[in-house]
């Protein structure tokens, strides 16, 4: 089970914990409280819609580049990574699959000897 995890790769899912548990305690507390979550991002002022529109321009950047290297390095359900980001947040399904990429690389690397 511990196969192919490097200190980079379980670095990289310490981060996707960390992604996940701040940004789900902020959204829970925004449902608990009825807030209107899109609307509270692009319309609070200026400062949180230039906030909005760069995660967001990074969300899809990274989702293209989950895709197109998933590709590259023969990982399979690629797309579960994007759909993950719409359900839970890009904070964690990128670094997630930042670890499994270099998890990958490893045993890419192991097989090759």
């Amino acid at each position: 089970m511990t196969r192919h995890w490097s200190p980079l790769a379980v670095a990289y899912a310490v981060l996707a914990v960390a992604g996940l548990l701040g940004t789900w305690t902020f959204n829970i507390l925004a449902v608990l409280q009825g807030r209107d979550f899109l609307g509270d991002l692009f319309s609070s002022g200026p400062s949180v819609s230039s906030i909005g529109v760069d995660l967001m321009v990074v969300a899809i950047a990274g989702s293209v580049f989950v895709i197109v290297e998933a590709r590259r390095l023969g990982m399979r359900f690629a797309w579960l990574y994007v759909a993950g980001a719409l359900v839970t947040a890009f904070a964690f399904v990128f670094p997630l699959f930042l670890a499994m990429r270099q998890r990958r690389l490893i045993a890419l690397a192991a097989d090759e000897r």
